[in-house]
């Protein structure tokens, strides 16, 4: 009965998981193949969807793994890895949605100055300062 649960919750798990990567997948796919997509918006779209590959792959493999195989115990550096890597994404995300608000601001109450305003130097500094700012979080509280 117990073995019958855990394989319905790695099921479960999977099918998750199968869907994040699907989704997530198809929204980097389309991002990086058409150049007509290259507004800020989906440059941060893209951003977004790597960050949310990395979380999920970061606590539904452990749990797949956990259901499949009768497993509770995560040795210390797993464990380490695992919160280090899931604050950050985490903290990197939360950055990145404030940009993107940011950016939506910017394109809704001053679209004349849009251009000027959100460039692409501008965009990519501004993601990889959220990406930094995770990475720093992730550091700080562990």
């Amino acid at each position: 009965d117990t073995r019958e649960l855990h394989l319905l919750h790695f099921w479960l798990f999977l099918g998750i998981y199968l869907a994040a990567l699907l989704g997530n997948g198809l929204i980097i796919t389309a991002i990086a193949c058409d150049h007509r997509l290259c507004a800020p918006l989906y440059f941060f779209l893209l951003n977004l969807s790597l960050l949310d590959l990395g979380a999920i792959s970061t606590t539904v493999a452990k749990a797949m793994a956990n259901s499949l195989w009768n497993n509770r115990a995560i040795s210390r550096p797993g464990y380490a890895a695992q919160i280090i890597l899931f604050i950050f994404l985490m903290s990197a995300e939360s950055y990145l949605l404030t940009v993107m608000a940011y950016d939506h601001y910017v394109a809704i109450c001053k679209p004349l100055h849009y251009g000027t305003l959100l460039g692409s130097r501008a965009c990519v500094h501004m993601a990889a300062a959220a990406w930094g700012c995770g990475f720093l979080s992730a550091v700080l509280h562990t």
